[in-house]
Protein backbone atom coordinates (compact mmCIF):
# COMPACT_ATOMS: atom_id res chain seq x y z
CA UNK A 1 0.00 0.00 0.00
CA UNK A 2 1.48 3.14 -0.87
CA UNK A 3 2.18 6.01 2.01
CA UNK A 4 0.24 8.98 1.49
CA UNK A 5 2.45 11.86 3.23
CA UNK A 6 0.05 14.52 4.27
CA UNK A 7 2.83 17.04 5.50
CA UNK A 8 5.76 18.42 3.99
CA UNK A 9 8.57 19.73 6.69
CA UNK A 10 11.44 21.95 5.11
CA UNK A 11 14.60 21.62 7.01
CA UNK A 12 17.35 24.11 5.85
CA UNK A 13 21.21 23.54 5.78
CA UNK A 14 21.66 25.06 8.96
CA UNK A 15 18.67 23.66 10.56
CA UNK A 16 20.34 20.05 11.76
CA UNK A 17 19.12 20.05 15.08
CA UNK A 18 18.53 16.33 15.64
CA UNK A 19 17.23 17.63 19.36
CA UNK A 20 14.15 19.09 17.77
CA UNK A 21 10.68 18.24 18.62
CA UNK A 22 10.12 17.29 15.18
CA UNK A 23 12.12 14.46 15.93
CA UNK A 24 10.87 13.09 19.03
CA UNK A 25 7.84 10.93 16.97
CA UNK A 26 8.10 9.42 14.06
CA UNK A 27 4.84 9.66 11.61
CA UNK A 28 4.61 8.04 8.45
CA UNK A 29 2.42 10.80 6.69
CA UNK A 30 5.75 13.47 7.24
CA UNK A 31 7.96 13.89 4.54
CA UNK A 32 10.96 16.13 5.20
CA UNK A 33 13.28 17.33 2.55
CA UNK A 34 16.83 19.11 2.50
CA UNK A 35 18.26 20.63 -0.39
CA UNK A 36 21.62 21.60 -1.89
CA UNK A 37 20.62 24.72 -4.33
CA UNK A 38 23.30 26.86 -6.19
CA UNK A 39 20.72 29.72 -4.68
CA UNK A 40 22.77 28.79 -1.25
CA UNK A 41 26.11 28.42 -2.82
CA UNK A 42 26.39 31.08 -5.44
CA UNK A 43 24.99 34.32 -3.72
CA UNK A 44 28.87 34.93 -2.33
CA UNK A 45 32.20 33.28 -2.99
CA UNK A 46 32.26 30.93 -0.64
CA UNK A 47 35.22 29.22 1.33
CA UNK A 48 35.86 25.43 -0.30
CA UNK A 49 35.76 23.82 3.45
CA UNK A 50 32.67 26.36 4.13
CA UNK A 51 30.48 24.53 0.92
CA UNK A 52 31.54 20.70 1.72
CA UNK A 53 31.39 21.30 5.38
CA UNK A 54 27.58 22.15 4.93
CA UNK A 55 26.42 20.04 2.00
CA UNK A 56 28.81 16.68 3.87
CA UNK A 57 26.84 17.95 7.18
CA UNK A 58 23.82 18.39 5.94
CA UNK A 59 23.30 15.06 3.80
CA UNK A 60 24.81 12.80 6.86
CA UNK A 61 21.73 14.42 8.57
CA UNK A 62 19.64 13.32 6.61
CA UNK A 63 20.86 9.76 6.44
CA UNK A 64 20.56 9.67 10.25
CA UNK A 65 17.11 10.94 9.94
CA UNK A 66 16.56 7.75 7.55
CA UNK A 67 17.87 5.48 9.89
CA UNK A 68 16.18 6.99 12.97
CA UNK A 69 12.47 6.45 10.55
CA UNK A 70 11.84 9.32 9.14
CA UNK A 71 11.40 9.76 5.57
CA UNK A 72 13.57 12.28 3.93
CA UNK A 73 13.98 13.65 0.23
CA UNK A 74 17.23 15.01 -0.14
CA UNK A 75 18.42 17.18 -3.28
CA UNK A 76 21.58 17.13 -4.19
CA UNK A 77 23.08 19.67 -6.56
CA UNK A 78 23.54 17.74 -9.52
CA UNK A 79 20.48 15.92 -9.23
CA UNK A 80 17.95 16.62 -12.94
CA UNK A 81 15.39 17.16 -10.54
CA UNK A 82 16.58 19.62 -8.30
CA UNK A 83 15.10 23.13 -9.30
CA UNK A 84 17.80 25.08 -7.39
CA UNK A 85 14.82 26.99 -4.97
CA UNK A 86 13.34 26.35 -1.51
CA UNK A 87 10.36 27.25 -3.43
CA UNK A 88 10.52 25.24 -6.50
CA UNK A 89 11.41 22.27 -4.86
CA UNK A 90 9.14 22.48 -1.99
CA UNK A 91 6.13 23.49 -4.56
CA UNK A 92 7.12 19.98 -6.50
CA UNK A 93 7.08 18.04 -3.85
CA UNK A 94 3.29 19.39 -3.26
CA UNK A 95 1.95 18.58 -6.42
CA UNK A 96 3.80 15.09 -6.25
CA UNK A 97 2.56 13.73 -3.09
CA UNK A 98 -0.93 16.11 -2.74
CA UNK A 99 0.57 17.42 0.36
CA UNK A 100 -1.94 19.22 2.59
CA UNK A 101 0.31 21.04 5.10
CA UNK A 102 3.60 22.84 4.88
CA UNK A 103 6.12 23.29 7.75
CA UNK A 104 9.45 25.30 8.19
CA UNK A 105 11.31 26.26 10.87
CA UNK A 106 12.24 29.61 11.51
CA UNK A 107 14.97 30.70 9.05
CA UNK A 108 17.78 32.91 10.37
CA UNK A 109 18.68 34.91 7.25
CA UNK A 110 16.22 37.45 6.59
CA UNK A 111 16.08 36.96 2.37
CA UNK A 112 15.59 33.11 3.33
CA UNK A 113 12.59 34.19 5.90
CA UNK A 114 11.22 36.89 2.71
CA UNK A 115 11.26 34.05 0.13
CA UNK A 116 9.78 31.46 2.21
CA UNK A 117 7.10 34.42 3.42
CA UNK A 118 6.34 34.74 0.36
CA UNK A 119 5.98 31.00 -1.14
CA UNK A 120 3.41 30.32 1.90
CA UNK A 121 1.40 33.17 0.72
CA UNK A 122 0.93 31.58 -2.54
CA UNK A 123 0.12 27.98 -1.33
CA UNK A 124 -3.67 26.49 -1.45
CA UNK A 125 -2.86 24.52 1.78
CA UNK A 126 -2.57 25.79 5.16
CA UNK A 127 1.27 26.20 6.66
CA UNK A 128 3.09 27.06 9.57
CA UNK A 129 6.18 28.20 10.36
CA UNK A 130 7.94 26.86 13.96
CA UNK A 131 10.43 27.54 16.24
CA UNK A 132 13.75 25.85 15.48
CA UNK A 133 14.35 25.45 19.13
CA UNK A 134 18.17 26.79 19.12
CA UNK A 135 18.80 30.10 20.70
CA UNK A 136 18.11 31.02 24.14
CA UNK A 137 16.40 34.15 22.63
CA UNK A 138 13.36 35.02 20.62
CA UNK A 139 14.03 37.36 17.48
CA UNK A 140 12.62 40.67 18.65
CA UNK A 141 13.65 39.88 22.28
CA UNK A 142 16.44 42.83 21.66
CA UNK A 143 14.43 45.20 20.06
CA UNK A 144 12.30 44.88 23.22
CA UNK A 145 14.05 44.96 25.55
CA UNK A 146 15.61 48.47 24.11
CA UNK A 147 12.32 49.75 23.30
CA UNK A 148 12.39 53.39 24.48
CA UNK A 149 15.66 53.67 25.23
CA UNK A 150 18.34 55.97 24.35
CA UNK A 151 20.71 53.46 23.76
CA UNK A 152 21.79 50.04 22.99
CA UNK A 153 24.51 48.44 24.74
CA UNK A 154 25.26 45.08 24.75
CA UNK A 155 26.53 45.10 28.20
CA UNK A 156 22.89 45.60 29.66
CA UNK A 157 21.47 43.01 27.60
CA UNK A 158 24.03 40.34 28.65
CA UNK A 159 23.44 41.18 32.19
CA UNK A 160 19.89 41.00 31.33
CA UNK A 161 20.51 37.47 30.02
CA UNK A 162 22.38 36.40 32.86
CA UNK A 163 19.56 37.22 35.22
CA UNK A 164 16.97 35.80 33.06
CA UNK A 165 18.72 32.36 32.98
CA UNK A 166 20.61 32.64 35.98
CA UNK A 167 23.60 31.99 34.49
CA UNK A 168 26.74 33.06 36.98
CA UNK A 169 24.91 34.71 39.22
CA UNK A 170 24.49 34.58 42.97
CA UNK A 171 20.65 36.15 43.50
CA UNK A 172 20.53 38.86 41.65
CA UNK A 173 23.99 39.71 41.56
CA UNK A 174 26.97 38.61 39.37
CA UNK A 175 29.17 35.76 40.83
CA UNK A 176 32.60 37.05 41.65
CA UNK A 177 30.81 40.71 42.02
CA UNK A 178 31.89 41.74 38.50
CA UNK A 179 29.91 41.40 35.28
CA UNK A 180 33.11 40.92 33.34
CA UNK A 181 36.68 40.21 33.31
CA UNK A 182 37.71 41.89 30.10
CA UNK A 183 41.44 43.65 32.13
CA UNK A 184 42.41 40.07 32.61
CA UNK A 185 41.21 39.05 29.55
CA UNK A 186 43.71 41.03 27.01
CA UNK A 187 47.15 39.25 27.55
CA UNK A 188 49.52 38.55 24.59
CA UNK A 189 50.91 35.42 24.10
CA UNK A 190 54.49 34.61 25.94
CA UNK A 191 57.49 34.52 23.60
CA UNK A 192 57.74 30.25 24.36
CA UNK A 193 54.54 29.16 25.24
CA UNK A 194 53.27 26.83 22.70
CA UNK A 195 49.26 26.77 23.12
CA UNK A 196 47.26 23.04 23.01
CA UNK A 197 47.07 21.72 19.44
CA UNK A 198 43.56 21.73 18.08
CA UNK A 199 41.60 19.15 17.61
CA UNK A 200 40.92 18.06 13.85
CA UNK A 201 38.94 15.23 12.44
CA UNK A 202 39.63 13.62 9.40
CA UNK A 203 35.95 13.51 7.30
CA UNK A 204 36.15 12.37 3.91
CA UNK A 205 34.83 14.58 1.73
CA UNK A 206 35.57 13.61 -1.46
CA UNK A 207 32.33 12.60 -3.14
CA UNK A 208 31.07 16.04 -2.38
CA UNK A 209 33.91 17.71 -3.05
CA UNK A 210 33.43 16.06 -6.63
CA UNK A 211 29.72 16.79 -6.49
CA UNK A 212 31.07 21.22 -6.15
CA UNK A 213 34.07 20.45 -8.50
CA UNK A 214 31.67 19.26 -11.40
CA UNK A 215 29.44 22.61 -11.40
CA UNK A 216 31.96 25.02 -11.87
CA UNK A 217 30.85 27.10 -8.87
CA UNK A 218 33.26 29.91 -8.08
CA UNK A 219 34.73 29.12 -4.29
CA UNK A 220 37.82 30.30 -3.10
CA UNK A 221 40.48 28.78 -0.29
CA UNK A 222 42.04 25.37 0.19
CA UNK A 223 40.86 22.03 1.36
CA UNK A 224 42.03 18.67 1.84
CA UNK A 225 39.03 16.45 1.10
CA UNK A 226 39.95 13.15 1.80
CA UNK A 227 40.64 15.22 5.68
CA UNK A 228 38.57 17.92 6.54
CA UNK A 229 39.05 18.70 10.15
CA UNK A 230 35.94 20.66 10.69
CA UNK A 231 32.75 18.76 12.70
CA UNK A 232 29.99 17.31 10.27
CA UNK A 233 27.52 16.09 12.65
CA UNK A 234 26.50 15.86 16.40
CA UNK A 235 28.83 13.47 17.83
CA UNK A 236 32.38 15.32 16.35
CA UNK A 237 30.76 18.61 17.67
CA UNK A 238 30.45 17.33 21.38
CA UNK A 239 33.64 15.82 20.89
CA UNK A 240 34.80 19.24 19.80
CA UNK A 241 33.03 20.96 23.13
CA UNK A 242 35.16 17.93 25.59
CA UNK A 243 38.05 19.24 23.70
CA UNK A 244 37.30 22.88 24.38
CA UNK A 245 36.44 22.51 28.21
CA UNK A 246 38.96 20.13 28.94
CA UNK A 247 42.03 21.59 26.99
CA UNK A 248 41.70 25.01 26.24
CA UNK A 249 38.81 26.80 28.44
CA UNK A 250 41.76 27.16 31.62
CA UNK A 251 43.52 29.77 29.48
CA UNK A 252 40.29 30.87 26.96
CA UNK A 253 39.94 33.93 28.77
CA UNK A 254 43.56 35.17 29.69
CA UNK A 255 44.85 34.46 25.59
CA UNK A 256 41.23 35.51 23.86
CA UNK A 257 42.64 38.45 22.10
CA UNK A 258 46.11 37.54 21.71
CA UNK A 259 47.35 36.55 17.92
CA UNK A 260 50.47 34.17 17.24
CA UNK A 261 52.56 33.50 13.90
CA UNK A 262 51.78 30.01 13.22
CA UNK A 263 49.30 29.49 15.94
CA UNK A 264 46.21 29.94 14.18
CA UNK A 265 44.01 28.39 17.17
CA UNK A 266 45.35 29.48 20.55
CA UNK A 267 42.61 28.45 22.77
CA UNK A 268 39.98 29.20 20.95
CA UNK A 269 36.50 26.76 21.11
CA UNK A 270 36.18 26.60 17.03
CA UNK A 271 32.46 25.53 17.79
CA UNK A 272 30.80 28.41 15.31
CA UNK A 273 30.01 26.11 12.72
CA UNK A 274 28.55 23.35 15.10
CA UNK A 275 26.85 26.12 16.42
CA UNK A 276 25.38 28.00 13.60
CA UNK A 277 24.48 24.86 12.09
CA UNK A 278 22.76 24.05 15.49
CA UNK A 279 24.16 20.83 15.85
CA UNK A 280 24.66 22.22 18.72
CA UNK A 281 22.79 24.99 20.96
CA UNK A 282 24.08 27.39 22.50
CA UNK A 283 22.18 26.50 25.91
CA UNK A 284 24.74 23.12 26.38
CA UNK A 285 27.35 24.51 25.11
CA UNK A 286 26.96 27.01 28.36
CA UNK A 287 25.70 24.57 30.54
CA UNK A 288 28.51 22.20 30.00
CA UNK A 289 30.92 24.92 30.60
CA UNK A 290 29.42 25.40 33.69
CA UNK A 291 29.56 22.23 34.65
CA UNK A 292 32.94 21.72 34.06
CA UNK A 293 34.54 24.75 35.56
CA UNK A 294 32.29 23.85 38.60
CA UNK A 295 34.21 20.16 38.53
CA UNK A 296 37.53 21.70 38.18
CA UNK A 297 37.22 25.19 39.48
CA UNK A 298 41.14 25.09 41.11
CA UNK A 299 42.31 24.62 37.17
CA UNK A 300 39.62 26.98 35.36
CA UNK A 301 39.50 30.47 36.87
CA UNK A 302 36.75 32.46 36.68
CA UNK A 303 37.63 34.69 34.01
CA UNK A 304 38.18 32.09 31.88
CA UNK A 305 34.71 31.00 32.20
CA UNK A 306 33.03 34.52 31.77
CA UNK A 307 34.85 35.26 28.99
CA UNK A 308 33.69 32.16 27.08
CA UNK A 309 29.90 32.45 28.60
CA UNK A 310 29.70 36.49 27.13
CA UNK A 311 30.09 35.15 23.35
CA UNK A 312 27.76 32.85 23.78
CA UNK A 313 24.98 34.10 25.93
CA UNK A 314 25.83 37.60 25.43
CA UNK A 315 27.51 38.63 22.52
CA UNK A 316 25.75 35.90 19.88
CA UNK A 317 22.33 36.36 21.38
CA UNK A 318 23.04 40.18 20.65
CA UNK A 319 24.57 39.91 17.27
CA UNK A 320 21.04 37.80 16.22
CA UNK A 321 18.81 40.25 17.94
CA UNK A 322 20.11 43.62 16.09
CA UNK A 323 20.22 41.63 12.59
CA UNK A 324 16.56 41.07 12.60
CA UNK A 325 16.09 44.67 14.90
CA UNK A 326 17.65 46.71 11.99
CA UNK A 327 17.04 44.32 8.43
CA UNK A 328 17.02 44.80 5.46
CA UNK A 329 18.13 48.73 5.90
CA UNK A 330 21.03 47.02 7.77
CA UNK A 331 22.49 45.94 4.45
CA UNK A 332 22.85 49.25 3.09
CA UNK A 333 23.71 51.58 6.00
CA UNK A 334 27.49 53.38 4.92
CA UNK A 335 28.07 56.00 7.62
CA UNK A 336 31.29 57.15 6.16
CA UNK A 337 30.49 56.73 2.64
CA UNK A 338 33.41 54.38 1.80
CA UNK A 339 33.60 53.33 -1.70
CA UNK A 340 37.15 51.88 -2.25
CA UNK A 341 37.01 48.48 -3.16
CA UNK A 342 38.98 45.57 -1.43
CA UNK A 343 42.12 45.50 -2.38
CA UNK A 344 43.39 42.05 -4.26
CA UNK A 345 45.26 40.79 -1.61
CA UNK A 346 42.63 40.11 0.67
CA UNK A 347 41.61 36.96 -1.68
CA UNK A 348 45.63 36.03 -1.98
CA UNK A 349 47.24 37.17 1.37
CA UNK A 350 49.97 38.21 -0.92
CA UNK A 351 50.59 41.65 0.74
CA UNK A 352 54.28 42.84 2.83
CA UNK A 353 52.12 43.54 6.01
CA UNK A 354 52.14 40.44 8.09
CA UNK A 355 49.66 40.68 9.91
CA UNK A 356 47.04 40.70 7.31
CA UNK A 357 49.23 38.33 5.65
CA UNK A 358 49.27 35.83 8.75
CA UNK A 359 45.38 36.38 8.94
CA UNK A 360 44.22 36.38 5.08
CA UNK A 361 46.65 33.42 4.53
CA UNK A 362 45.40 31.32 7.92
CA UNK A 363 41.59 31.75 6.67
CA UNK A 364 42.21 30.82 3.25
CA UNK A 365 44.13 27.57 4.72
CA UNK A 366 41.40 27.04 7.25
CA UNK A 367 38.34 28.92 6.71
CA UNK A 368 39.13 30.69 10.48
CA UNK A 369 39.64 33.26 12.33
CA UNK A 370 39.45 34.08 15.81
CA UNK A 371 37.28 37.51 17.05
CA UNK A 372 40.27 39.73 17.28
CA UNK A 373 41.98 38.84 14.05
CA UNK A 374 38.76 39.17 11.94
CA UNK A 375 38.23 42.84 14.15
CA UNK A 376 41.48 44.31 14.32
CA UNK A 377 43.54 43.13 11.49
CA UNK A 378 41.29 42.35 8.62
CA UNK A 379 38.37 44.40 9.12
CA UNK A 380 40.57 47.13 10.99
CA UNK A 381 42.52 47.71 7.74
CA UNK A 382 39.38 47.72 5.41
CA UNK A 383 38.24 50.89 7.97
CA UNK A 384 40.91 52.46 8.14
CA UNK A 385 41.41 52.38 3.94
CA UNK A 386 37.67 53.23 3.17
CA UNK A 387 36.46 50.04 1.54
CA UNK A 388 32.93 49.98 0.86
CA UNK A 389 30.78 47.85 3.39
CA UNK A 390 29.69 45.72 0.61
CA UNK A 391 32.85 44.54 -0.34
CA UNK A 392 33.88 44.09 3.05
CA UNK A 393 30.40 41.78 3.67
CA UNK A 394 30.94 39.78 0.39
CA UNK A 395 34.69 39.17 1.72
CA UNK A 396 33.59 38.35 5.32
CA UNK A 397 30.39 35.92 4.28
CA UNK A 398 32.64 33.91 2.02
CA UNK A 399 36.08 33.17 3.99
CA UNK A 400 34.84 31.86 6.82
CA UNK A 401 33.31 28.60 7.94
CA UNK A 402 31.12 29.81 10.29
CA UNK A 403 29.89 33.14 8.35
CA UNK A 404 26.06 33.31 7.79
CA UNK A 405 24.33 36.40 7.25
CA UNK A 406 22.28 36.65 10.63
CA UNK A 407 25.74 36.78 12.42
CA UNK A 408 28.24 38.24 9.82
CA UNK A 409 26.44 41.44 8.93
CA UNK A 410 26.40 42.79 12.49
CA UNK A 411 29.57 42.15 13.21
CA UNK A 412 31.22 43.07 10.15
CA UNK A 413 29.06 46.35 8.96
CA UNK A 414 27.77 47.10 12.19
CA UNK A 415 31.13 46.52 15.08
CA UNK A 416 33.75 45.98 12.43
CA UNK A 417 33.07 49.19 10.01
CA UNK A 418 31.15 51.19 11.93
CA UNK A 419 28.84 51.45 9.37
CA UNK A 420 25.88 51.72 11.62
CA UNK A 421 26.71 54.56 12.99
CA UNK A 422 27.42 53.46 16.54
CA UNK A 423 23.97 51.20 16.56
CA UNK A 424 26.62 48.02 17.46
CA UNK A 425 29.63 49.45 18.75
CA UNK A 426 29.71 52.67 21.11
CA UNK A 427 33.43 53.79 18.70
CA UNK A 428 34.92 52.89 15.74
CA UNK A 429 36.92 49.90 16.40
CA UNK A 430 40.30 51.18 15.62
CA UNK A 431 44.03 50.51 15.87
CA UNK A 432 47.79 51.02 15.03
CA UNK A 433 50.57 49.11 14.60
CA UNK A 434 50.80 49.53 18.58
CA UNK A 435 48.24 47.49 18.98
CA UNK A 436 49.13 45.33 16.48
CA UNK A 437 52.07 44.72 18.57
CA UNK A 438 50.80 44.47 21.85
CA UNK A 439 48.39 41.58 21.06
CA UNK A 440 50.91 39.89 18.71
CA UNK A 441 53.85 38.55 17.55
CA UNK A 442 53.41 39.57 13.82
CA UNK A 443 55.32 43.02 13.60
CA UNK A 444 58.82 41.40 14.26
CA UNK A 445 59.10 39.46 10.71
CA UNK A 446 57.02 42.11 9.14
CA UNK A 447 58.74 44.24 6.01
CA UNK A 448 57.85 47.48 7.61
CA UNK A 449 58.46 49.21 10.50
CA UNK A 450 56.05 49.36 13.40
CA UNK A 451 57.45 52.47 15.30
CA UNK A 452 57.06 54.46 11.91
CA UNK A 453 54.69 56.62 10.72
CA UNK A 454 56.06 58.59 7.80
CA UNK A 455 58.47 57.29 4.98
CA UNK A 456 57.57 54.44 2.65
CA UNK A 457 59.02 51.37 5.06
CA UNK A 458 56.55 52.92 8.02
CA UNK A 459 53.46 50.49 8.87
CA UNK A 460 50.80 51.53 6.78
CA UNK A 461 48.47 51.33 9.60
CA UNK A 462 50.08 53.77 11.16
CA UNK A 463 49.25 56.49 8.78
CA UNK A 464 46.17 55.45 8.09
CA UNK A 465 44.90 55.35 11.23
CA UNK A 466 45.19 58.92 12.22
CA UNK A 467 44.05 59.85 8.17
CA UNK A 468 41.23 58.33 8.79
CA UNK A 469 40.43 60.37 12.39
CA UNK A 470 41.19 63.29 10.54
CA UNK A 471 39.18 63.08 7.69
CA UNK A 472 36.18 62.19 9.56
CA UNK A 473 36.45 63.95 12.32
CA UNK A 474 33.12 66.06 11.72
CA UNK A 475 31.52 62.48 12.79
CA UNK A 476 33.43 61.29 15.27
CA UNK A 477 35.23 64.04 17.38
CA UNK A 478 32.17 64.63 19.81
CA UNK A 479 32.18 60.92 20.51
CA UNK A 480 33.61 61.05 24.27
CA UNK A 481 35.55 57.45 23.73
CA UNK A 482 37.67 59.77 21.07
CA UNK A 483 38.82 62.86 22.83
CA UNK A 484 41.75 61.13 23.79
CA UNK A 485 42.53 60.40 19.90
CA UNK A 486 41.63 64.07 18.82
CA UNK A 487 43.80 65.96 21.69
CA UNK A 488 47.36 63.78 20.44
CA UNK A 489 46.17 64.29 17.34
CA UNK A 490 45.98 68.33 17.88
CA UNK A 491 49.22 68.33 19.86
CA UNK A 492 51.26 66.97 16.68
CA UNK A 493 53.01 69.94 14.69
CA UNK A 494 51.59 70.83 11.81
CA UNK A 495 54.41 69.74 9.87
CA UNK A 496 54.09 66.10 11.32
CA UNK A 497 50.54 66.02 10.65
CA UNK A 498 51.20 67.11 7.10
CA UNK A 499 53.80 64.11 6.72
CA UNK A 500 51.71 62.28 8.15
CA UNK A 501 48.51 63.02 5.48
CA UNK A 502 51.28 62.16 2.86
CA UNK A 503 52.06 58.81 3.72
CA UNK A 504 48.51 57.57 3.80
CA UNK A 505 47.42 58.80 0.88
CA UNK A 506 50.41 57.49 -0.83
CA UNK A 507 49.16 54.03 0.61
CA UNK A 508 45.64 54.45 -0.36
CA UNK A 509 46.83 55.24 -3.71
CA UNK A 510 48.73 52.09 -4.71
CA UNK A 511 47.06 49.52 -2.04
CA UNK A 512 47.25 46.85 -3.92
CA UNK A 513 50.77 47.02 -3.94
CA UNK A 514 51.03 46.89 -0.28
Amino acid sequence: MKIKYTTLRLLLGDQLNLQHSWFKEKRDDVLYVLMELRSETDYVWHHLQKVCAFLAAMEEFASMLNAEGHTVVYYKLDDPENLQTFSSNCAHLIRQFQIRHFEYQQPDEYRVDSELKEFCTSLHISSAMLDSEHFYTTRDELAVFFEGKKTILMENFYRAMRRKHDVLMIGRDPLGDQWNFDEENRKKLPAKHKPTPPLLFHNDVRKTYERISKTGMKTIGAIMPDDLGWPLNRKQSLALLDHFLKECLPLFGTFQDAMQQHEWSLYHSRLSFSLNTKMISPAEVVNAALQEWKSNSKIIALNQLEGFVRQILGWREYMRGLYWMKMPSFEEVNFFDHQRKLPDWYWTGATKMNCLKQCISQSLQYAYAHHIQRLMITGNFALLAGIKPADVDFWYLGIYIDAIQWVELPNTRGMSQYADGGITASKPYTGSANYIHKMSNYCGSCYYDRSAKTGDAACPFNSLYWDFHDRHRDKLEKNPRLSMVYRLWDKMRPTERKAILLRAADCLDRMDDL
